[in-house]
Formats: C-alpha cells, structure tokens, sequence
C-alpha cells in the first residue's frame, strides 16, 4: 500500500504519495484551505483513491528542535484527520509526523535549479515540500 505526505500550512496543504514500490514520491495536489473539517475530508478522498495505509504529516520544528507557532496548528490538524478517519471507519489508517525542517528550503532550491519561474515556484512550494517529507520518510524507516 501507497503512503500519502502533506505539507500542514495555513492557506495550503501540498500533497505527496509514493509509488506502489515504496521507492519514490511524488506530487499530486496542492488544496487550498477553507476550513479543517473539510481539509481533513478532502485528505481521506485522497486516501481512499491512492489506497494508503499510512499519512504522514510535517511537523514544522524551529532550528534548535523546539515547537513554532505553527507545530501546535499542525497537530491539532493532525488529531482531527484521526478522529475524522476513526468515525468513519478508517481507523486503520496510521497518521505519523515527520520532522520537515528546511523542507521549504529544499523545495526551493529544487525549483530554481528546475528553472521553474517565481509564479510558478509559489504555486508547487507546498506539493514540492510534501514530496521532500515522502521521499526523507521513505528514505529512513522503508529501506
């Protein structure tokens, strides 16, 4: 079974999935946030159409490994996806954090070294990070 990444931010969530061989990740989507409740619904069709058995979420860290404003956001996002998925019987879903500090970073790079214009960098920031948080989690507990 596939495994599913999202980048947590406060407009968006970039979305990643890996393939069938738990080798490579890659990015699917950006969704623009409009409320938890409904993220959170969206994130589960995903779920379902990928068929995973496994959600990872960055977790934003400053630097030095302490929590930021944004840590507590995500995982409040975090607890409401379990719960949602609990209710409606996809309880056997496993939701786990990975660290993604400099992920944006990353991504960044990633994109300039594509040549991918400003505008268009914007746009696949987040799916970009979400495919760093796959790729770092495949990386470490997969292979």
């Amino acid at each position: 079974m596939r495994k599913i990444a999202l980048d947590v931010g406060d407009k968006t969530i970039g979305v990643a999935v890996s393939d069938e061989l738990l080798i490579t990740a890659q990015g699917i989507t950006t969704i623009e946030r409009v409320g938890i409740r409904k993220d959170c619904g969206k994130v589960m069709d995903m779920i379902k159409e990928y068929d995973c058995d496994t959600v990872v979420v960055g977790l934003p860290k400053k630097l030095d490994g302490t929590d930021s404003p944004q840590t507590e956001k995500v995982r409040e996002f975090k607890t409401m996806l379990e719960n949602k998925m609990r209710s409606t019987g996809m309880g056997n879903i496993k939701v786990v954090f990975q660290d993604e500090r400099l992920t944006t970073v990353q991504a960044e790079k990633v994109l300039i070294e594509a040549d991918v214009s400003r505008k268009k960098r914007k746009e696949v920031i987040d799916k970009q990070a979400a495919v760093i948080i796959l790729q770092s989690y495949l990386d470490t507990y997969i292979r």
